[in-house]
């Protein structure tokens, strides 16, 4: 499909009609909207490298979508939406996609800072990553270091944080910080299947494997003095901790469950869509609420297991240097999720409507005054956090006006992949990728050299293009460059 620039880092896919082969028909499809991707041209060509142009595309002909089908500037190829992007649709009559949402409900990442200094922690930073790989439990499937009743389950997966903070793991403030305040209200535990709970009860409190990270970084550059003073970063070589994991198997099943009611559902509602990876339903139908319900309870659980993860990191913290963490400041600054649905209210054809947001691979970047931010964060903005990978920089970034008007109030998540885990394996052997990190002064700690291989920074689009085109099409502003001293890989 053609795709043109329309301004700097703005490309756009006109609204034409797609011919697709469904199962044995020919059949075509209208584009509702036009689609665009938000990169520049180096990004472009990455991006161009897969099918995420054509799922892209796609998006813009789901029932009921508004303005523009969105492929952010860290996008590539997912399952029915590409990973990194965005759609809005009518909140009754348009359509809700788990596929626009994906598998891992709540991915996520939250940063928390404390005032140790780089300078003063090297020698200790080996001992310290062994602590919280120990403390934080990681891995393929890997299990939680508590044990959950099935009562105590279905209380986490209709309250989120605050079951975790109310047993002790974390500070009744943490849920501040946290998107929603930790909880996405009208979860029920009930809906949710029992497979879905018994995949997920064990790994509660637990990282995962695959990009899923517990990282220790220091304060390379503050771009914005005063708005950093306001998340607590005061001086370059600060150090923060970064988590990063989401709902894993909970979330997957959840998923997988409302995927197979909705391919049903199409079939009984006669909904055409251009790919079934997009099957959906109405947002007024039983099928859209159901899985709105079902992928909140999967989001609480994501949000209880960062805010018992964080619990470790400051207990590792606490045993590495026998201090406190209050008087390590180790604070939260935020939690933000990247694969969620929500129902917001934005401007479209300068009408005020209330839309279903699909954020894949997406992360909220609301401007400063808006509602949905913390208090303490209104004058400056939410803090969008942008993880790299392991060897490259992560951001802090603030939501700015211009999202509200070009992206739906999004940003991009991360970096983005550019090789698949597959082809970066074939490429890398973990044992030299190691090498290298620990030559830039990097320390990591995984559970298998497959994972480390599989994680290469090279494996990753440039996440200082990725942020940058974020920040010059004024969607965020950057505010501090964060670098790992010590990364714990599942």
């Amino acid at each position: 499909m053609q795709i043109e620039k329309i301004d700097d880092n703005i490309y756009e896919i006109s609204k034409q009609s797609k011919v697709v082969k469904v199962h044995d028909d020919i059949q075509k499809f209208d584009m509702l909207v036009p689609a665009r991707v938000y990169a520049n041209e180096f990004l472009l060509r990455k991006i161009k490298q897969d099918k995420t142009l054509d799922q892209i595309s796609n998006v813009a002909c789901l029932p009921g979508i508004k303005k523009y089908a969105i492929a952010l500037s860290d996008a590539h190829q997912g399952y029915g939406f590409c990973i990194g992007g965005v759609a809005g649709t009518d909140l009754l009559e348009g359509a809700i996609s788990p596929g626009g949402v994906g598998y891992d409900i709540n991915c996520g990442v939250r940063l928390i800072r404390t005032n140790l200094q780089s300078k003063n922690i090297i020698a200790t930073i080996p001992q310290l990553i062994n602590r919280l790989f120990e403390e934080v439990p990681s891995g393929l499937g890997s299990q939680g270091q508590l044990r959950v009743s099935h009562s105590d389950l279905d209380k986490i997966l209709n309250t989120g944080v605050d079951w975790a903070i109310q047993n002790g793991y974390g500070w009744e403030e943490d849920k501040i910080y946290c998107e929603e305040n930790g909880a996405m209200q009208g979860a029920d535990s009930n809906l949710v299947s029992k497979k879905a709970k018994s995949r997920g009860i064990t790994q509660i409190g637990s990282l995962g494997s695959g990009n899923h990270f517990v990282e220790v970084q220091k304060v390379e550059q503050i771009f914005e003095p005063q708005i950093a003073k306001v998340f607590g970063i005061h001086n370059e070589g600060q150090v923060t901790v970064m988590v990063h994991t989401g709902s894993r198997a909970m979330g997957h099943q959840i998923c997988q469950d409302s995927l197979t009611e909705m391919e049903y559902a199409i079939k009984k509602y006669n909904i055409r869509i251009p790919d079934r990876q997009l099957a959906c339903v109405m947002g007024n139908m039983k099928e859209a609420e159901d899985y709105f319900i079902r992928m909140g309870a999967a989001a609480n659980f994501a949000w209880s297991n960062r805010q018992m993860i964080t619990h470790w990191v400051r207990e590792s913290f606490r045993k590495v240097f026998e201090k406190d963490p209050e008087d390590m400041d180790m604070h939260l600054i935020y939690d933000i999720c990247h694969n969620i649905l929500k129902k917001e209210e934005h401007d479209v054809d300068g009408k005020r409507m209330k839309l279903n947001v699909h954020r894949k691979g997406a992360t909220r970047a609301f401007p400063p005054n808006h509602p949905d931010v913390a208090e303490k964060y209104k004058s400056v903005g939410q803090p969008v956090l942008i993880p790299g990978s392991m060897g490259t920089a992560s951001y802090l970034c603030v939501g700015q006006p211009k999202s509200m008007e070009i992206s739906f109030g999004s940003s991009a998540h991360g970096s983005g992949r550019e090789l698949s885990r597959t082809k970066a394996m074939k490429k890398h052997w973990g044992s030299e990728v190691r090498k290298e990190l620990n030559k830039m002064g990097i320390s990591i700690k995984a559970a298998s050299d497959k994972v480390i291989a599989a994680e290469a920074p090279d494996a990753y689009k440039d996440i200082d293009q990725v942020v940058q085109v974020s920040h010059d099409l004024g969607i965020v502003k950057k505010v501090v460059r964060l670098v790992p001293l010590a990364v714990a890989k599942g």
